[in-house]
């Protein structure tokens, strides 16, 4: 080899050997210190394009499962408002089942009345909850819906039955005779705006349409102008149209007769609907009217409501959702309270018995709000369960890509802080090369 000055390429080649080696130690160091093998795009493009869509989708997941169980939380607050006003109407009941009861004065009825009013005022105040200052229960977060009339339908008379059968020929559903007398007394009752009516009267040649015939002259005598209602027959099993746009069948498919408010929304709602039978000297039939007065509500009445029901966000993509509309659990829609403030009447043993059945609709409305809204906490659950599973793997996947072995990048560093020091020496040993010059310039 030549001995030049100007050029020392041993020292050189050294050199770019050492640059090397300290910028592979710079990246060991790098992958060591932070613990991933890919800390920039540089490192691999491909790895870390897919790795950040992961991570993109690992925190969209995360927050998904917030939203969860933010709705969760949401749904509780309004389950616990129902709860409380399925407890109330439960106390309600046994309060009018009391009052019902000739044992008591009309003093004590007034006194149980008093207990009854501040109920219902209890069950307007839950329905006012709220949660993050909206309210839940009130009817404001209700499904889109048609206004919709009361229809309480009766599967315990014969199928045959019609709004034109005579009382006298009513037989039950097995096709036995109610054996209505002639001579038998009917009183009819209906609840409309809180106010009961009721009318009693021979049942003679009476039929079932005679029956809403009657009370509702007796309801326009004593000043209810807003009720308007009659028997109809059901065609093919098919009830009415809910406020959904559904179809609503009766539960065992057969035809039976229901009873149908004609004016929708809940200023027309029937609260409740009574058929007592006596003989002529006053006792009870109880088989008769186990089977007449056994209708039940099949269609609420709802006043039209537009889509503002509850969505929650729920998947890391748009339109994964779930939505859950509240019913109005306010006393007016419950049928205890009239849109004037009148609150449901207790103080004869005729009004609370009708009473009863009002009692049993109210609860039946609360029961099938709550039962909506625990089944959506129920399937929220899951949802968040499966949120947390879902995020778990995709971040498995991600660290699959990303996170750096330990153990092998330990190695790479120790093997490359050893070839820098190395090679660190070896520049030494090659500027001293270039002094051996010198001694042929003495």
């Amino acid at each position: 080899m030549a001995m030049v000055v100007k050029n020392n390429m041993s020292a050189i080649s050294t050199l770019n050997t050492l640059n090397k080696n300290s910028s592979a130690l710079s990246k060991s160091l790098e992958k060591v210190s932070s613990g991933m093998k890919i800390n920039s795009a540089a490192d691999d493009a491909s790895g870390y394009a897919i790795s950040e869509r992961m991570r993109v989708q690992i925190r969209s997941l995360d927050q998904a499962n917030a939203n969860t169980q933010a709705g969760n939380s949401m749904l509780k607050v309004a389950e616990g408002a129902v709860s409380s006003t399925v407890d109330i109407l439960k106390t309600l009941k046994e309060k009018v089942i009391n009052a019902a009861n000739d044992t008591n004065t009309d003093d004590d009825r007034a006194t149980i009345q008093k207990e009854l009013n501040q109920s219902i005022d209890q069950i307007d105040d839950n329905a006012n909850v709220t949660y993050n200052g909206k309210y839940l229960v009130d009817g404001s977060k209700n499904t889109v819906g048609d206004a919709t009339c009361t229809v309480m339908t009766n599967q315990s008379l014969n199928t045959a039955t019609t709004s034109s059968s005579a009382l006298t020929a009513l037989q039950n559903a097995n096709g036995e005779s109610l054996e209505i007398a002639s001579t038998d007394k009917v009183t009819v009752s209906y609840t409309h705006q809180g106010k009961t009516y009721s009318t009693t009267f021979k049942v003679g040649s009476s039929s079932m349409e005679t029956l809403t015939t009657k009370v509702y002259n007796a309801g326009t005598l004593a000043g209810d102008a807003g009720a308007s209602f009659g028997f109809t027959t059901t065609s093919n099993s098919i009830i009415g149209t809910a406020a959904s746009g559904k179809t609503v069948y009766t539960a065992d498919g057969t035809s039976a007769i229901s009873l149908q408010s004609k004016v929708s929304g809940i200023s027309g709602q029937i609260a409740g609907f009574s058929i007592r039978i006596t003989d002529d000297e006053g006792n009870v039939k109880k088989s008769a009217n186990a089977s007449l007065d056994a209708f039940s509500e099949k269609i609420k009445a709802q006043n039209e409501s537009a889509d503002n029901a509850l969505t929650f966000q729920v998947g890391a993509k748009a339109n994964q959702s779930i939505k859950v509309g509240l019913g109005d659990m306010r006393s007016e829609a419950l049928g205890l309270k009239g849109s004037d403030g009148t609150k449901l009447n207790i103080s004869t043993q005729e009004k609370a018995n009708a009473a009863i059945n009002v009692l049993d609709n109210a609860v039946s409305k609360a029961l099938d709000q709550q039962t909506t809204i625990g089944s959506i906490e129920s399937r929220l659950n899951y949802t968040s369960t499966n949120l947390t599973t879902a995020s778990e793997n995709v971040q498995a996947s991600e660290s699959t890509i990303r996170d750096a072995d330990m153990a092998k990048e330990m190695t790479n560093y120790t093997k490359n802080n050893v070839l820098l020091q190395a090679a660190q020496s070896m520049l030494a040993q090659a500027n001293q090369s270039s002094s051996s010059v010198l001694s042929l310039l003495q």
